[in-house]
């Protein structure tokens, strides 16, 4: 079952920060290293104008998402999108997606737009000197040496279109990806 986190009651939220603190470690440590810090987060992504959904099951979150507006009412970013740790790699991340993705549509967002940090070395655009190489030539060949997003949002139909070079530290791209959705 869908459920509007924002309009949600503090469980779901508190459900929500736990997911995003845990789920952050096994991509993005540095992002939310407190539950207070994600907390803080959750809180951000449940403003007024933003969409913020969670996929539930009884009163048990699973996976929630949050989109905001970031060029005008055109263009969105998907911000962030977590699973609980014991339930990715089954669907629910695919499922969210195309949910939040059918809200943005009602709304007229013609683009969905995301970054995907690789903080831990899990490409092949990471601990190198991405200033040094054709940046285009990089993204065309990269790989996947571990468990990173890029590819689960590729397989929902995004593009990369582009990496930030040392966006979290020397080494350290952000992936930046997007799918037009009308």
């Amino acid at each position: 079952m869908f459920i509007d986190i924002s309009k949600s009651d503090k469980s779901f939220k508190r459900q929500a920060a736990a997911i995003l603190y845990a789920a952050s470690k096994t991509i993005s440590p540095d992002s939310w290293p407190s539950f207070k810090s994600a907390m803080k987060e959750v809180t951000e992504c449940c403003r007024r104008e933003y969409i913020c959904i969670g996929l539930a099951e009884d009163d048990e979150l699973l996976a929630w998402a949050g989109l905001r507006p970031l060029y005008e009412k055109i263009t969105w970013e998907l911000h962030p999108l977590m699973v609980m740790p014991s339930r990715q790699r089954t669907g629910l991340g695919s499922t969210l997606l195309r949910e939040i993705e059918r809200i943005a549509l009602k709304r007229q967002v013609l683009n969905i737009f995301l970054g995907t940090d690789d903080e831990l070395g899990l490409t092949s655009l990471s601990r190198k000197d991405l200033y040094d190489h054709d940046l285009f030539e990089e993204i065309r060949h990269i790989e996947n040496f571990g468990k990173h997003p890029f590819e689960f949002y590729i397989k929902n139909g995004y593009r990369i279109i582009g990496v930030v070079p040392d966006a979290s530290g020397i080494g350290k791209p952000d992936i930046l990806m997007c799918k037009r959705l009308q």
